[in-house]
């Protein structure tokens, strides 16, 4: 199902940007082939949540919408690569959140030896990002959908956040750091990132490539992210892990 003209009409640039879902890694990825690849890799199943419990957390998220189509915030690669049937975008932001890199990786940009840093969204700032508006009728399909992505394991809280956009204030769902979590570390500072993000790689590539590859596409589409952009700096001047 393409992706309908409508979808693009305040941000006509971004048809070109932002990947089919029909075509999307994430749109129909079967978790047991994921879990294959982490028992491979010496990980135990317990690295996500059993379905039966990333389903109770949908269900229990979607009681607390609000009426009427859905709004997802995304903030990382979310923006470019949404997997998501939408029929809206708009530029969006949040006052109270920031992007940080603040998840502790040792698995698939990191290792035990070299951890690294994925990014998460947290208490903050500021945040700009994109706004995808789901039709009702299609909320509980592309959610299930949503959710095997970002609910895989619970370094996120998926949270209702207020947005604001051109065309008017908005309630979105989003994705937000799980401080209960012992993967999320927010005492680090931005040279310490810089450093485990520089140095780190695991089975699914090296956390510099992730930080690169946000702070491309962010600057792809005109926002910018002070804190990523300095952490960038900071980290292209630390040496890599083999030099």
């Amino acid at each position: 199902m393409p992706l309908p003209d409508h979808a693009f009409r305040h941000h006509p640039e971004l048809k070109s940007r932002i990947e089919d879902p029909e075509t999307s890694f994430f749109r129909d990825f079967d978790l047991e082939e994921v879990d294959k690849v982490m028992l491979a890799n010496g990980f135990d199943l317990d690295y996500r949540h059993p379905d039966a419990v990333r389903e109770a957390l949908r269900r229990d998220m979607l009681a607390e919408r609000p009426a009427g189509d859905l709004w997802v915030f995304a903030y990382g690669s979310l923006m470019w690569n949404p997997a998501l049937i939408f029929e809206e975008v708009r530029r969006a932001h949040t006052p109270d959140y920031q992007r940080s890199f603040c998840i502790w990786d040792d698995g698939g940009r990191g290792s035990k030896e070299t951890p690294g840093l994925m990014g998460a969204l947290d208490v903050g700032t500021g945040c700009t990002g994109f706004a995808f508006r789901i039709a009702e009728d299609r909320i509980d399909d592309e959610t299930y959908r949503l959710c095997k992505r970002e609910l895989i394991m619970d370094a996120y809280l998926a949270r209702f956040i207020p947005l604001e956009t051109a065309q008017g204030r908005i309630t979105a769902l989003t994705f937000v750091a799980n401080h209960d979590c012992d993967v999320i570390v927010s005492d680090l500072s931005l040279d310490e990132q810089a450093r485990m993000i520089a140095q780190a790689s695991g089975f699914l590539g090296t956390s510099r490539e992730y930080l690169e590859s946000m702070a491309g596409h962010l600057s792809e589409f005109g926002i910018s992210d002070p804190y990523v952009e300095d952490l960038l700096a900071r980290m292209r001047r630390v040496p890599r892990a083999a030099e």
